[in-house]
Order: structure tokens, then sequence, then C-alpha cells
């Protein structure tokens, strides 16, 4: 409990810091910290073996090698190219989850009135919508 604790922690300030490099005109140290506190923040909420099962399936190999080229390429200081490849790769591997993460968002107090102000309710929809009946869905 207390691993997937720091996880979860690990996991969002690597976000915060990925969010605060590129405000900072594609800082390359913040944004190499925050994917490496990325994944090893994933790595401690998910454990080692189901990490690498969920990153060695064949449906998501193709998101599995963007994202790690990705955090690659801005460690070998190409930050915008990297982001964009890792970002690229981060919505094959995550991309099934995005559905269940905007209904979450939905039912919060503050932020729910957002996701449902007409416009971008129906624009969170036609994503939904994309993905539910992509190529991947899940059976």
């Amino acid at each position: 409990k207390k691993k997937s604790e720091i996880g979860v922690f690990l996991t969002a300030l690597g976000l915060f810091f990925m969010f605060l490099g590129v405000l900072m005109f594609m800082d390359k140290g913040l944004i190499a910290m925050g994917n490496l506190m990325f994944l090893v923040g994933t790595i401690l909420i998910l454990g080692v073996s189901n990490t690498v099962s969920f990153l060695s399936q064949k449906r998501k190999l193709r998101g599995t090698v963007c994202f790690l080229g990705g955090v690659f390429l801005v460690l070998a200081r190409w930050p915008i190219i990297g982001i964009l490849v890792e970002a690229f790769g981060f919505i094959n591997l995550f991309g099934n989850f995005f559905p269940i993460i905007i209904e979450t968002l939905r039912r919060l107090p503050l932020i729910g009135s957002f996701f449902n102000i007409p416009v971008v309710f129906k624009l969170t929809d036609i994503i939904l919508r994309g993905i539910r009946n992509g190529p991947d869905r899940p059976v």
C-alpha cells in the first residue's frame, strides 16, 4: 500500500514536471526528470511484473516503443521531437482509459461543471465515441 501511494505521488509529480518543462520553453532537465518520475511511479503503482506484462502486450507494442523512444529522445536532448513521440505513445498506451477518466471528471464537483458545459460536453462525447468505436476496443 505504501509503495502505491508513493507511486501515485511520483506519477503526479512527474506529470507536473513534464508540464512545467513544456511551459518553460521545453526545458530538457525538467522534462527528463518528469519522464523518469512518471516511469518509476507507474512501476511502483502496478508492480514490475504487471508493468512489463502491460507494456509488452502485442496490441500495445507500438505505444510502448513510441513512449519509451520519446523518453530516450528527451534524455538525448531532443525535447520537442521526444515529447511529440512520447505523446503519441502515451495515447496509444492509455487511450482506452480516457473514457473512464472523462466520466470521472464529469462527476467531480468543480471540474464537473466545466465538463458539463454544452460545448465541452459535446466535444468530449465526440472524442469518447471515437475511442469506444476504435480498432483497439477491448472485448
